[in-house]
């Protein structure tokens, strides 16, 4: 062999062992990273729960497309011995909005609708005490400004369970008065939300549930979740507590009626899923629920109040989050998105005065971001 092939061919492996052993170093600088991250938002979350007598709290992080932190704190239900875990199940509360647009922008790629379509086009039967009702879109339901009031009571201790409670319920809106006229300014809306369950209905032909299901849960791994409560595995389901001290709720907050607005029923081990696939605008382990481009219309503010479609956004030079919170009886959840830093973070409480829901999330936030900008 020449010498100058010999030379070649020795330095290239040379090269080749100090990439390898590089990318070894660097493995293990990451490795012990996420070790003080997990160390560090373990130690403050014991404190809060402890402190703040929480029954239950589970947090997950995601972090550059893997979960870095998943663990749950306290009980599933105050008075017995099961301790909480990561794949328990807890009630979402209005973070099943986000799932909600998800659903309405898929049909929009599908070219079974436009945002800009009056609702009635696709309920012919929706109607409200107000003749501007006709002028509402579906795009002003997904961002809050249809002028529609909220729910006054979810009747969560006399509950529907048939398929046909979603359509009941957008029929017994009749009485309903606008607030203002659909478009002119923002009124947070359950209501609006359960109306758009059953849009997603007719317009699918499957129910809300079933097509949430099959189009967005199961593809993306969220087999344990469901927005039907009856079906969640009796051995996940953990208690909603309420009062202070905390105390057993004797209700759990599900009504058929209220379905898209309000009972997604998952963990914060499977919504780390959720996190993942909207972190890769849509896409998760080779299974696609969304364009790419579709972010631009999810994550665009379009309103005052910092709202795209059901995502809250906040931006400023060098930071933009999307986020959504959700409250109901005996259960406090909250679910916040860092795009352009890959990062999200997820909790849960089975207490419905964790008022520290955002605190958390944002203290853990902080606790990740400085050693990924070192």
């Amino acid at each position: 062999m020449p010498v100058k092939s010999r030379i070649l061919i020795e330095w290239i492996q040379r090269l080749g062992i100090a990439v390898v052993f590089s990318l070894f170093l660097s493995g293990g600088a990451l490795t012990a990273q996420t070790a003080s991250i997990e160390a560090k938002i373990d130690a403050y979350l014991a404190e809060k729960v402890n402190a703040a007598g929480i029954p239950g709290l589970a947090v997950a992080v995601v972090q550059d497309g893997a979960v870095i932190f998943n663990r749950a704190y306290g009980v599933r239900k105050l008075g017995e011995k099961d301790k909480l875990t990561p794949d328990h199940i807890f009630h979402f509360a209005s973070v099943s909005k986000p799932f909600v647009a998800t659903a309405i922008v898929q049909l929009v790629e599908k070219g079974k609708l436009k945002l800009d379509d009056p609702v009635v086009k696709h309920l012919p039967y929706f109607r409200l005490a107000d003749e501007r009702y006709s002028d509402i879109t579906i795009r002003q339901m997904l961002n809050h400004t249809a002028g529609m009031p909220d729910v006054e009571d979810y009747e969560w201790d006399s509950p529907q369970f048939d398929k046909g409670a979603a359509e009941r319920y957008v029929r017994s809106l009749s009485s309903e008065k606008l607030l203002w006229a659909p478009g002119s300014h923002w009124q947070y809306s359950n209501m609006a939300y359960d109306v758009l369950g059953d849009l997603i209905a007719k317009v699918s032909g499957l129910s809300f549930e079933d097509y949430m299901r099959n189009n967005i849960l199961e593809p993306i791994g969220m087999v344990n979740s469901s927005f039907v409560y009856p079906e969640i595995d009796k051995k996940l389901r953990t208690t909603g507590h309420t009062g202070d001290p905390a105390r057993i709720s004797a209700v759990y907050p599900y009504n058929r009626r209220h379905a898209p607005s309000s009972t997604l029923n998952s963990s914060v081990a499977e919504m780390t899923h959720w996190m993942l696939v909207n972190l890769n605008r849509g896409e998760l382990d080779g299974k696609r629920i969304l364009r790419d481009e579709s972010y631009d219309l999810l994550w665009m503010a379009t309103t005052d109040h910092e709202i795209g479609l059901a995502w809250y956004i906040y931006e400023e030079p060098g930071i933009r989050e999307v986020s959504h919170s959700g409250s109901d009886l005996g259960f406090r959840s909250y679910i916040m998105l860092s795009p352009d830093d890959g990062i999200g973070i997820v909790m849960a409480s089975n207490w419905q005065l964790t008022d520290t829901d955002n605190e958390i999330v944002y203290d853990i936030m902080d606790i990740v971001l400085p050693l990924e900008d070192e």
